[in-house]
């Protein structure tokens, strides 16, 4: 048998063959610790004398009943499949096995809380990872009925798709929870969520009267940082927006939000049962820009009920279809109905910069990507399924119309409900809808990658009367396909008060390598002209030579925060396309950063300012212009308002940078005391960041780590001490971090806390030596280690900071190694190169 793939031949082969009814699955929870009991019934209906095979990662099988016959364990399961011969026209399946409890975030993770010693499990199934659980056919197009019973110990909370039931006695200490059938759905979006979880609750009525019962749900350690009310009331707004936007009631019969621990994700839509990452439970002062994407994640969960879970993909490569849907649709509620006003700002500066990247490395693909297997998809879960689609949608949306958009949504919904479908069940809607063909629209966005760059070309009198404006389109050679785009041109000048703002706006559609704005000829040049202005359309931006130096000089001066937005991001695609110098970037951000009003922008703009003199500035003067930057960050930190946001952005991010003798005094002053900000508490997870910025600094050791785990002998906790002793700077720590993440031993998300650790380095050199390490390690990980904990190492270890000539070589000598079978390897590891390549030629650019 082929292993833990899946492809798509054998999934419509198997679809052909079957159709399932429903699935009785009872577990185990009050044994082992390694594995539990999972015992499934399945019913379904066959092609008479035809022969599949159901799914199954089990650590043993005791047995296999298909329609009274006890097939040999031995003979039809092999750990991950369990052929099943001679189907009748209808069967029953039973099926009675130990699973294995994970630690990688996949299947049913097993968590044991270090506060209070108390177990917390929870599922997380998307893509392939049902079956890690129970017994079943994995694949999106198999909806069924599926009722869960759970014995459990009786101090429990359990949660899954149907309202939990009161449970009844089981044996000394335990109970037995006996949950209703669901609906129709698909295996990936099923859960259970069982431990002694707390729980705040409430209601709210949907759009056809029901009362639908909300509960969040939080570890008994965090419950006192849990703010149910703000998750109760972004629950409710989305609830309003979708069901009217959608034109249909919420199809469950409770929602309740849990958040759980080690979660590799933000958030999985399991229907009626959403579970979130812990760190949106905020133990410590947030950022505001942390709060915004808590409320967007939660409206993007939200939306996924409707589109994905009443309605589902019938194969994984519409998977964009499903991401991208609720990813725009969350940023759209956000915006029209919340207090998040500016999430198209967000939006612009985080998913798009996301898309943009993604769709210029080695790997990008169309939107509607080839999906051959499992495998596919995993490394489909990308900035283009996310992000680029969204992006796209926003354009589709400005193409039709938005009420012409949802109008064919809701009759999208009206049809389909319950069922799978694939895109052009939706494209047909919203032609129908919209009265625009689509066809030609949908081809050139959707089965083609690449993205297009815009940029005016403006003839004037010399009175600054405009007598020429074109908007000219490129696209590079590797992907030239040139697009149509709906999308509106500002013109920006000086009020009184010194702002930029916008004086006219021309919304138009553009298409070919060139399109005259006709409009426009007659009017008077502005100080600053911006295509694509709001932000419509999917495409890099470049300004003409005037906008650009009232850009770099005023860019401040916006008095709107999308438009400054978007400067940011030319300039930062500049800089990554080794147009510009990558220290006159770092100038650029720390000349206006202090301005920025938006915390997202302003976090994304730290990373971006981390990246840049990490990778892009030259190297004979990477080390002066860090110690200068942080020094610069400092003096943004005391700068800033009292208590603002960005006074708490400017000191993690001066903490991250931290490296001369001066400046990691100002850190251990910060973190003894002995130095305050005012307006800024040294909170618990603030207290963590110094911490380590000393250890990365070499200024405490494990004695001093220890000492303050002590002190917060929490996961969160544990975490930051894993990241902070990986960061000392010594050959020991770095050899004990590297021996710990390739061990197996570390749960998800404490290796990913290792990795972040391992490569906090002021001088590259002390982990230079683990280039070939990683070479010959990468391999075996791949072929050894889970998908998420692999890709966890594969990306994490490779050498970025050794930006040379031997990097690629022995990368190019790796990938020479790689069969057609490890396509997802493969990919991950040009990616990584293309790093390399990018930093060598954007530090070319800054001699």
């Amino acid at each position: 048998m082929p292993g833990m793939n899946l492809t798509r031949e054998e999934a419509q082969t198997r679809a052909d063959l079957i159709t399932v009814e429903s699935y009785e699955v009872a577990l185990n929870l009050t044994g082992s610790d390694t594995v539990f009991g999972s015992h499934t019934t399945v019913r379904f209906s066959a092609v008479e004398g035809s022969t599949t095979f159901i799914d199954a990662v089990t650590a043993s099988v005791r047995s296999v009943n298909l329609n009274g016959v006890e097939l040999d364990p031995a003979e039809v399961s092999d750990g991950v499949r369990i052929a099943l011969p001679n189907l009748a026209a209808e069967n029953t399946l039973v099926i009675d096995a130990d699973a294995l409890y994970m630690n990688t975030g996949e299947g049913l993770h097993r968590f044991v809380d270090p506060v209070d010693q108390e177990v917390y499990l929870y599922s997380q199934f998307e893509v392939p990872d049902s079956r890690r659980m129970f017994a079943v056919f994995e694949q999106p197009d198999l909806k069924a009925t599926f009722a869960f019973t759970v014995t459990a110990p009786d101090y429990w909370d359990v949660i899954s798709n149907a309202t939990t039931p009161v449970p009844v006695a089981a044996h000394e200490g335990a109970k037995t929870w006996a949950f209703a059938p669901t609906a129709r759905i698909s295996s990936y979006i099923t859960a259970l969520i069982a431990g002694p979880y707390q729980s705040v609750r409430s209601e709210l009525t949907s759009s056809d009267g029901r009362t639908i019962p909300l509960g969040v749900f939080a570890r008994a350690s965090l419950m006192e940082h849990l703010d149910a009310e703000n998750i109760f009331t972004l629950t409710r707004q989305g609830f309003e927006f979708f069901e009217e936007q959608f034109g249909t009631p919420y199809p469950f019969e409770k929602y309740d939000q849990l958040f759980v621990p080690e979660f590799n994700a933000g958030a999985m839509e399991n229907a009626g049962a959403v579970t979130f990452l812990e760190s949106y439970v905020f133990r410590s002062r947030p950022t505001d820009a942390m709060v915004e994407r808590r409320a967007v994640t939660v409206l993007h969960e939200l939306a996924h009920m409707w589109f994905g879970d009443l309605v589902t993909m019938r194969w994984w490569n519409d998977l964009w279809l499903n991401e991208s849907f609720a990813e725009f649709m969350s940023t759209l509620a956000a915006a029209q109905n919340t207090e998040f006003t500016q999430s198209w700002t967000t939006f612009n500066i985080m998913e798009k910069t996301w898309a943009y990247r993604q769709d210029q490395l080695p790997s990008t693909h169309p939107i509607v990507a080839q999906i051959n297997d499992l495998e596919d998809v995993q490394v489909n879960f990308d900035g283009i399924t996310y992000a680029k689609g969204a992006s796209v949608l926003r354009q589709l949306v400005a193409w039709v119309g938005q009420e012409q958009f949802m109008a064919g949504v809701r009759t999208y919904f009206a049809k389909h409900a319950w069922k799978n479908t694939e895109l052009p069940d939706l494209m047909r809607e919203l032609e129908d809808s919209s009265g625009r063909d689509l066809a030609k629209w949908s081809e050139l966005w959707l089965e083609t990658a690449g993205v297009n760059t815009l940029r005016a070309q403006i003839a004037t009198e010399e009175d600054g009367t405009i007598t020429g404006f074109e908007i000219a389109q490129s696209a590079i050679a590797e992907y030239p396909t040139i697009r149509p785009h709906r999308l509106a041109v500002g013109f920006y000048d000086f009020d009184e008060a010194g702002k930029l703002v916008r004086m006219h706006r021309e919304e138009l559609d553009v298409a070919g390598d060139s399109t005259t704005v006709e409009a426009v000829i007659g009017l008077k040049r502005p100080a600053l002209v911006l295509v694509n202005d709001d932000d419509l359309a999917y495409a890099k931006i470049r300004l003409d030579e005037l906008s650009l130096a009232t850009a770099t000089n005023h860019l401040k001066d916006f008095e709107s925060s999308l438009p400054r937005t978007l400067i940011w991001g030319a300039a930062w695609d500049a800089v990554r396309d080794a147009e510009t110098p990558a220290r006159a970037y770092v100038d650029l951000v720390l000349n206006n950063i202090g301005h920025e009003s938006d915390s997202s922008v302003v976090m994304v703009l730290l990373r971006q300012l981390n990246t840049t003199l990490d990778f892009y500035v030259d190297r004979d003067f990477a080390a002066e212009a860090g110690t200068l930057a942080a020094d610069r960050l400092w003096a943004l930190a005391n700068e800033a308002a009292a208590g603002s946001d960005s006074q708490l952005q400017f000191t993690k991010a001066f903490a991250l940078r931290a490296s001369s003798a001066e400046q990691l005094d100002s850190v251990a002053a910060l973190l003894g005391g002995e130095l305050a900000l005012e307006g800024l508490q040294v909170d618990t997870d603030l207290r963590w960041e110094l911490l380590s910025s000393l250890a990365a600094g070499g200024r405490v050791g494990v004695e001093e780590i220890d000492d303050e785990l002590s002190r917060d002998n929490t996961a969160n906790g544990k975490l930051a001490a894993q990241t902070a002793r990986a960061a000392i700077p010594t050959a020991e720590a770095k050899a004990a971090a590297w021996q710990g993440i390739l061990g197996g031993e570390l749960s998800n998300l404490e290796q990913r806390a290792a990795i972040t650790g391992f490569n906090r380095v002021h001088d590259a050199a002390l982990i230079a030596g683990y280039a070939q390490d990683y070479f010959e390690a990468a391999r075996t990980v791949w072929d050894t280690k889970s998908y998420e904990i692999a890709q966890q190492i594969v990306v994490g270890l490779y050498p970025a900071a050794q930006t040379g000539q031997a990097t690629l070589d022995a990368t190019d000598a790796f990938l020479g190694t790689l069969d057609e079978g490890s396509r997802a390897l493969r990919r991950l590891v040009l990616e990584a190169r293309d790093g390399v390549v990018r930093a060598l030629a954007a530090q070319a650019a800054d001699k």
